[in-house]
Protein backbone atom coordinates (compact mmCIF):
# COMPACT_ATOMS: atom_id res chain seq x y z
CA UNK A 1 0.00 0.00 0.00
CA UNK A 2 1.52 3.59 -0.96
CA UNK A 3 1.36 6.33 1.43
CA UNK A 4 -0.68 8.73 1.87
CA UNK A 5 0.68 12.50 0.85
CA UNK A 6 -1.28 15.32 2.27
CA UNK A 7 -2.50 18.63 0.46
CA UNK A 8 -2.44 21.58 2.43
CA UNK A 9 -4.84 24.95 2.04
CA UNK A 10 -2.07 26.81 0.39
CA UNK A 11 -0.69 24.13 -1.99
CA UNK A 12 -4.21 23.10 -2.78
CA UNK A 13 -4.94 27.32 -4.02
CA UNK A 14 -2.08 27.39 -5.51
CA UNK A 15 -2.65 24.11 -7.83
CA UNK A 16 -6.28 25.54 -8.69
CA UNK A 17 -4.68 29.02 -9.54
CA UNK A 18 -2.74 27.80 -11.95
CA UNK A 19 -4.97 25.03 -13.35
CA UNK A 20 -7.70 27.81 -13.32
CA UNK A 21 -5.11 30.60 -14.93
CA UNK A 22 -6.10 32.80 -12.06
CA UNK A 23 -4.73 34.28 -9.01
CA UNK A 24 -3.87 32.77 -5.57
CA UNK A 25 -5.79 35.75 -4.08
CA UNK A 26 -8.84 35.03 -6.13
CA UNK A 27 -9.01 31.05 -5.41
CA UNK A 28 -9.02 31.97 -1.67
CA UNK A 29 -11.31 34.09 -1.87
CA UNK A 30 -13.76 31.45 -3.89
CA UNK A 31 -12.52 28.97 -1.27
CA UNK A 32 -13.85 31.35 1.70
CA UNK A 33 -16.94 31.76 0.25
CA UNK A 34 -17.60 28.10 -1.03
CA UNK A 35 -16.90 27.33 3.03
CA UNK A 36 -18.98 29.89 4.05
CA UNK A 37 -22.03 28.86 2.03
CA UNK A 38 -21.12 25.36 3.03
CA UNK A 39 -21.47 26.90 6.70
CA UNK A 40 -24.35 28.39 6.51
CA UNK A 41 -26.38 25.80 4.67
CA UNK A 42 -25.43 23.00 7.07
CA UNK A 43 -26.41 25.63 9.96
CA UNK A 44 -29.69 25.88 8.32
CA UNK A 45 -30.45 22.19 7.57
CA UNK A 46 -30.41 22.96 3.79
CA UNK A 47 -28.40 20.31 1.62
CA UNK A 48 -25.57 21.18 -0.83
CA UNK A 49 -25.40 19.06 -3.92
CA UNK A 50 -22.70 19.40 -6.48
CA UNK A 51 -24.23 16.42 -8.93
CA UNK A 52 -21.54 14.07 -9.41
CA UNK A 53 -18.88 15.53 -7.04
CA UNK A 54 -20.22 15.76 -3.34
CA UNK A 55 -22.77 16.62 -1.37
CA UNK A 56 -23.12 18.22 2.46
CA UNK A 57 -25.74 18.13 4.67
CA UNK A 58 -26.68 18.15 8.30
CA UNK A 59 -27.13 14.66 10.19
CA UNK A 60 -28.84 14.62 13.56
CA UNK A 61 -27.99 12.46 16.40
CA UNK A 62 -30.72 11.15 18.70
CA UNK A 63 -29.90 11.31 22.57
CA UNK A 64 -28.46 7.99 23.89
CA UNK A 65 -26.96 6.32 26.68
CA UNK A 66 -23.36 5.44 26.92
CA UNK A 67 -20.49 4.32 29.68
CA UNK A 68 -17.67 6.27 31.03
CA UNK A 69 -14.80 3.81 29.85
CA UNK A 70 -12.83 4.71 32.59
CA UNK A 71 -15.42 4.26 35.61
CA UNK A 72 -17.88 1.94 33.42
CA UNK A 73 -20.81 4.33 34.88
CA UNK A 74 -23.50 4.65 32.52
CA UNK A 75 -24.00 8.37 31.38
CA UNK A 76 -26.74 10.06 29.17
CA UNK A 77 -24.94 11.74 26.10
CA UNK A 78 -27.18 14.74 24.65
CA UNK A 79 -28.28 14.48 21.22
CA UNK A 80 -26.36 16.73 19.09
CA UNK A 81 -25.56 17.58 15.40
CA UNK A 82 -22.82 16.69 13.00
CA UNK A 83 -21.99 17.45 9.14
CA UNK A 84 -21.85 14.08 6.78
CA UNK A 85 -20.08 14.54 3.04
CA UNK A 86 -21.17 12.05 0.25
CA UNK A 87 -18.56 11.26 -2.31
CA UNK A 88 -20.44 11.43 -6.07
CA UNK A 89 -19.88 8.84 -8.48
CA UNK A 90 -17.32 11.42 -10.52
CA UNK A 91 -15.40 11.29 -7.12
CA UNK A 92 -15.80 7.66 -6.85
CA UNK A 93 -14.40 6.81 -9.93
CA UNK A 94 -11.35 9.10 -9.50
CA UNK A 95 -10.28 7.18 -6.92
CA UNK A 96 -10.75 3.64 -8.51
Amino acid sequence: MATKETKNRSELVAEVAAKADTSQTAVNGVLDALFDVLATSAANNVKVTIPGWLAVERTERAARTGRNPQTGETIQIAAGSSVKLTAGSKLKAAVK
